[in-house]
């Protein structure tokens, strides 16, 4: 056991020791599929501004040149000569639009909105949803990692119990049945240890690809998790701080507002126009530039039945939005339930597993005592070794799915990873 001490110390001291909070920030910082959905969102915020660009006035300004075949003057009585057309035509224009009634547009403005907002819930679930699978993969490497030190314990044991059974063999006091046994014990010993670490590599490796860095540390197994008091309202809670319920509920918003932009089409529009253009061609008018300004209305009266067709197809999507939030607020509601009784059952398996440990440790001390006095036989001992490292791997297990158990409760809850 001090070996094995030894053994886990240089290992600790030559590795760093990656904790869980620094497990969930390098999760947020360099998840891939986190930064995939920050990159989504930031086209998202574009909608409101381009919702807006359509209200906002437009300006627009073009030149010309025009070689023509012929020049053309005309003479007015009593006045002077006017190019009309000259060879070489020049030319120069600026307009400004602005819509000032645009009944589509406000929808479509308070729409943009709504999906931004939807995006950035959508967003903040993809957050919280890896920070979970992050959480779950140290604790189940830290796991590993502590069923390595068990393992590795009981061949240590099972070595030393190999080499005094060979002396007794050879000094005749046990049999070869003995010692096969013990050599036996040694063989599964070793191969439960390369299970162990393999499982602890193979954890480790799926944990430093999911934070995007080397897999060159070590862990330290977190406590359980804390859970809500049961005397809380999780699912009421639940349905206020999960970031996807109040994404069902803004999709709902959204689809009406779509089908509020429908009816809105329905509105006649009234825009206003303004036109400078300057040439060194006059003209009839005889000047040079002239203006115009312009106030125009447009009523679509019938478009063959397009905005119908939209009426009714935004319709069946605002039941789908309000099918979708249902479905949604229920899920929630079942996790929640779901994840209370699973804490509890994990619960009880853990102190059972807790219970069987403390006997299999008093188990095998009053075995060793009686093998060294010589009541108890080699085969009792080898089997009270085994029977301890086994309600040991036993007890970690269990804390890894009290541990797991606590993490689906406190994401159905809405309660981890939640930004304050």
């Amino acid at each position: 056991m001090i070996a094995l001490l030894a053994v886990t110390l240089t290992v600790s001291a030559a590795t760093p020791v990656l904790t869980l909070d620094e497990v969930l920030q390098a999760a947020g910082q360099n998840s891939l599929d986190l930064k995939v959905a920050r990159a989504r969102l930031e086209q998202t915020r574009l909608l409101s501004n381009r919702a807006w660009a359509a209200y906002l006035p437009t300006v627009s300004v073009g030149a010309s040149y025009t070689r023509n075949s012929n020049e053309a003057v005309v003479t007015l009585p009593g006045g002077p000569q006017i190019v009309i057309q000259p060879y070489d035509q020049l030319a120069a224009q600026a307009e400004v639009r602005q819509a000032i009634i645009a009944p589509s547009l406000i929808p479509a403005i308070r729409n943009a909105g709504i999906a931004e907002d939807v995006a950035e819930l959508s967003t903040e679930n993809v957050r919280r949803e890896i920070l979970f699978v992050a959480a779950q993969a140290y604790f189940a490497a830290a796991a590993y990692q502590e069923a390595i030190r068990a393992t590795q314990f009981l061949l240590d044991v099972n070595k030393a119990r190999e080499g005094d059974t060979q002396k007794r063999f050879d000094a005749g006091t046990v049999t070869k049945v003995a010692l096969l046994r013990a050599q036996l014990d040694r063989a599964r010993a070793e191969q439960d240890l390369v299970r162990a670490r393999n499982a602890f590599a193979s954890s480790r490796l799926a944990l430093a690809t999911l934070i995007q860095r080397d897999p060159d540390f070590t862990l330290e197994l977190p406590p359980v998790p804390q859970v809500p008091a049961q005397g809380e309202d999780l699912v009421k809670q639940a349905l206020e701080k999960r970031p996807d319920v109040a994404a069902a509920r803004r999709n709902l918003d959204l689809a009406l507002g779509r089908k509020q932009g429908v009816w809105f089409s329905y509105a006649p529009s009234v825009g206003f126009s303004g036109v400078y253009r300057i040439s060194n061609a006059a003209g009839f008018t005889g000047q040079n530039d002239v203006w115009a300004l312009t106030l125009s209305a447009q009523w679509l009266l019938w478009d063959g039945g397009t905005r119908e067709i939209n009426l009714r197809e935004e319709s069946a999507r605002v039941a789908e939005a309000s099918a979708q939030q249902k479905q949604a607020e229920a899920r929630v509601v079942e996790e929640v339930l779901r994840a209370q009784l699973e804490v509890e059952n994990a619960r009880a398996n853990l102190t059972k597993a807790e219970e069987a440990l403390g006997l299999a440790r008093e188990t095998q001390r009053l075995t060793e005592i009686s093998f060294k006095a010589g009541v108890a036989t080699y085969l009792e001992v080898a089997d009270a070794n085994s029977a301890l490292t086994n309600a040991e791997v036993g007890a970690i297990s269990e804390r890894l799915q009290a541990s797991l158990a606590a993490l689906r409760l406190l994401r159905a809850a809405g309660s981890f990873a939640a930004q304050e």
